[in-house]
């Protein structure tokens, strides 16, 4: 794999809906939840998928790789409290490293979730996010809730068990919102519908 990342079993078999909507992931009952959601709202859009806690700081360490628009996180460094502020709870050398990239109102740049090895899966997000340097406010919330900081600490150690629990829990993930019956289809060509 060029991303050097976990390999796992993908079941297959698993049929796909007729129609696609843009609105689908973005939606909160049905879709991922948004980049600047807190633990608590994390938690239950997690929970409501029938995944846990743990899933959500594993499946969350999928930011180890890709990048995003300024625009996400933009709030974090200009305008945190609506006061003009930024987010405390950021490594103020990270927010001034950031404001050199992305302009406030900035739309189109983009910025690295993991800098320095966004193509590269590995654990390294982690350590950043307990350094007080997670991109996104989602990211951040990780920290401010006794079990997942303990994941996020556990992942940094030598001990690591990541790259096995990234597999576990993305075959968990893969079981959200089975179609059954005569609902969607198995498709010959995964990018047409039969």
């Amino acid at each position: 794999m060029a991303t050097k990342g976990p390999f796992w079993e993908v079941e297959t078999g698993r049929r796909d809906g007729n129609v696609s909507l843009l609105s689908d992931p973005i939606n909160p009952t049905t879709g991922l939840p948004p980049f600047f959601a807190n633990i608590n709202l994390l938690k239950q859009s997690f929970a409501l998928r029938g995944l846990n806690t743990k899933d959500l700081v594993v499946l969350s360490g999928g930011h180890t790789i890709g990048m995003s628009h300024c625009s996400s996180f933009d709030s974090r460094l200009y305008n945190f409290t609506g006061k003009g502020d930024t987010d405390p709870s950021m490594d103020p050398n990270y927010i001034a490293r950031l404001k050199l990239k992305c302009k406030q109102g900035d739309q189109a740049t983009l910025a690295e979730l993991d800098p320095g090895s966004f193509k590269t899966f590995d654990d390294s997000y982690y350590r950043l996010v307990t350094k007080r340097r997670g991109l996104l406010q989602s990211d951040a919330a990780l920290l401010n809730d006794p079990e997942t900081r303990a994941y996020l600490v556990q992942s940094t150690s030598h001990g690591s068990t990541f790259f096995k629990d990234f597999g576990v829990s993305m075959v968990k993930m893969g079981r959200i919102g089975v179609l059954t019956g005569s609902q969607g289809e198995v498709r010959k060509l995964c990018s047409k519908r039969n």
